[in-house]
């Protein structure tokens, strides 16, 4: 079933995000980000995609669990969510679903008949990749483009990754042939650290997205997991010494990295981003 959107009251400069899980999302954090913004704007459930035209099963395999003292089956699924409570003066359209097994181009032109149903204009794919960097600091979020007016608006960059791509790529690339921009916002997740959650990795996504639209978005809890997960990753750490050492290094070459970007942009957005807080406040 997809959304009826001709049932409801046009959407305020709607955008898409989008998060998927499976390989365009390590550590889950890209699909926690979503799911947390689904929450703190009160995002309602307007339909499916329908599970049987995209998975295989033996992959992503149906639940058993008692609803009511009662045995269900929980389908996968992609999940349409609209959020018309937002911090901001526009709407949201949330997909959130299992990159597909099968006929990637069906199931992404079903999106995109969601997103132009909904006179999207804009579409914000979340993603997370495992990398070469320190749980001790900032996880750093790629923000791309190839829509030269996103990245003039929104300071993204053009990509310049080639190999293996998931749905998020095909979405991305078809969303184009329709006439819709695409940004895209990968967080990298400490290798050594990957399974999930990854509650630190899903919260610079958040952190992300407020620079990018400049809204503040409430933490709830996830500041809270997300130093709970660096203190739990500390103590693996310390534990072996080998990993301590390469940790280490990982600072060290994050932290040279980062010396250019610690005055102007980067001290400009963190005083904004003060100043959302004490007016959410």
């Amino acid at each position: 079933m997809l959304p009826m959107w001709g049932t409801t009251p046009p959407l305020r400069s709607p955008i898409l995000m989008a998060a998927f899980d499976g390989w365009n999302d390590a550590g889950e954090a890209a699909s926690v980000a979503l799911r947390h913004l689904c929450t703190v704007w009160g995002a309602d459930l307007v339909g499916t995609v329908n599970p049987q035209d995209y998975y295989d099963f033996q992959v992503n395999r149906p639940r058993v669990q008692l609803v009511d003292g009662r045995r269900e089956i929980i389908w996968p699924e992609t999940r349409i969510l609209v959020a018309r409570n937002t911090s901001f003066d526009r709407d949201v359209v949330f997909v959130d679903g299992i990159e597909p097994s099968i006929r990637w181009v069906n199931y992404v032109t079903d999106l995109l008949n969601v997103a132009t149903g909904y006179d999207v204009k804009t579409i914000l794919t979340l993603g997370a990749h495992l990398a070469e960097v320190p749980h001790t600091r900032p996880l750093p979020v790629n923000v791309t483009s190839d829509d030269a007016a996103l990245r003039d608006r929104f300071g993204a960059e053009v990509s310049q990754y080639v190999g293996p791509t998931g749905i998020v790529g095909v979405l991305a690339s078809l969303a184009d042939t329709v006439g819709i921009g695409t940004l895209s916002a990968w967080v990298s997740v400490p290798h050594y650290a990957g399974g999930p959650p990854s509650p630190k990795a899903a919260l610079s996504l958040i952190t992300t997205i407020e620079d990018l639209f400049e809204v503040p978005i409430p933490r709830l809890e996830l500041e809270e997991e997300a130093r709970a997960w660096e203190l739990t990753v500390d103590e693996m750490a310390e534990a072996e010494e080998e990993v301590a050492e390469y940790v280490s290094s990982l600072e060290e070459a994050a932290d040279a990295a980062e010396l250019p970007e610690a005055s102007g942009d980067a001290l400009a957005r963190e005083f904004e981003r003060y100043l959302r807080g004490r007016q959410e406040g």
